[in-house]
């Protein structure tokens, strides 16, 4: 079955990447280093703050501050961008004309300003892999004024989470919570760098969670966001999303530009995995399946019936639609075909794309996954095994 352009573009998401569009628009190289597995500090799920007397702690912003935010850091990073003549002014028909006159190349120096924070006393931190984008070295100043040299030793656009090193010891640390188990409308706090004004405070709630990078507007990600109402601006890009304990339960990474009070954060579980292997080894291996979805509904399913004009048509309500399979892709191998209905995989049921895509993250590459699918009136098991998503060529 081939599906019309207007057909896949309906609530369509592409199972291939996803992540957080940044707040400050740098884009640098990054540069792959090596490393060794590292522990930070975990905490216990969160509850409300409550004072040793019994009653509410008035004060457990500030007491939330006080824990993390010697550990927040504002990181600057400077690339230079080279200025070329146009080739089309090479040719030797306009040397006739200007001679030597052409205009000489130029650099500029393009500044960009982010946050981070400290995972380990021995200098390894995390921000926003759009905020190192472009340059192997940034400057990492702390709280109490101290100036490192910090060197990027990976970077991962899929998720837009990047890892830094600086070399100092016995350093602060944040306390890493569990974002899996907030709720909408428990409290978050935000810390970051916001427009140059150093370790600036701002708190609000969970709005909601599970956002589909699809939702929040950056469908070339691979991120099911917190969204935050919690003041976010350039600058706060990498900085922690605190709970009302003070532990980190995301990154702060991307706001609507057409909107107040929507700010979205990466799990702090996502961001954990994707740092572990940025400090082992500098790179992110993310495994996908190739397809595109879409999730169903009455009133989609009868929109696909409108255009499949007479063809196989969908009876499902629930589900999730597979309108396109990429060529070669391990859903191809694997036997997915357009027009499936992913109903399961490994004997858990789905009903949308974001829970595809979770699945799918949480799996490993070369194992296989037992989906099921309803093809027809048929109802069918297949065993694909995810790929590793492809590298992007720089």
């Amino acid at each position: 079955m081939v599906l019309s352009f207007r057909q896949v573009a309906i609530a369509a998401s592409l199972l291939t990447v996803g992540g957080g569009a940044g707040l400050v628009a740098n884009h640098y190289l990054v540069n792959r280093g090596q490393g060794q597995p590292f522990q930070v500090q975990l905490a216990p799920p969160s509850s409300v703050s409550v004072a040793a007397n019994g009653r509410n702690n008035e004060n457990f912003i500030s007491s939330a501050v006080d824990r993390a935010g010697p550990a927040v850091v504002r990181i600057n990073a400077v690339r230079r961008v080279s200025s070329n003549v146009p080739e089309a002014l090479r040719n030797p028909v306009f040397k006739r004309f200007f001679g030597d006159q052409l205009p000489a190349p130029e650099d500029r120096v393009e500044r960009g300003t982010g946050s981070g924070f400290l995972l380990t006393a021995d200098g390894r931190l995390l921000t926003n892999a759009h905020v190192v984008d472009g340059t192997d070295t940034v400057e990492v100043t702390l709280k109490d004024g101290r100036t490192f040299e910090g060197r990027v030793v990976g970077s991962d656009p899929v998720t837009d989470v990047a890892a830094v090193k600086i070399d100092a010891n016995q350093l602060p640390t944040v306390t890493l919570g569990n974002s899996k188990s907030i709720l909408p409308g428990q409290w978050a706090i935000a810390i970051g760098n916001p427009l140059g004004l150093d370790n600036t405070v701002t708190a609000g709630i969970i709005s909601a969670i599970g956002r589909s990078s699809r939702e929040v507007g950056v469908s070339d990600k691979r991120v099911s966001f917190i969204q935050t109402d919690a003041a976010i601006n350039p600058g706060n890009s990498g900085g922690p999303l605190l709970n009302d304990r003070g532990e980190v339960i995301g990154i702060n990474t991307a706001i609507r530009a057409d909107a107040q009070g929507l700010g979205f954060a990466i799990p702090i579980e996502t961001a954990q995995r994707v740092a572990e292997q940025l400090f082992t080894k500098g790179s992110v291996d993310h495994p996908y399946l190739g397809i595109q979805m879409i999730d169903l509904s009455a009133a989609i399913r009868d929109e696909l019936n409108k255009e499949l004009d007479g063809k196989t048509q969908v009876t499902e309500e629930q589900g999730v639609f597979i309108a396109r399979v990429a060529e070669n892709s391990p859903a191809a191998q694997g036997g997915l075909k357009p027009g499936d209905i992913v109903q399961k995989i490994n004997g858990a049921p789905v009903k949308t794309s974001s829970d595809v895509q979770a699945q799918v993250e949480g799996s490993r590459i070369g194992t296989p996954l037992g989906i099921e699918v309803k093809r027809g009136r048929k109802t069918e098991t297949l065993q694909v095994r995810p790929g590793a998503f492809p590298k992007r060529s720089n």
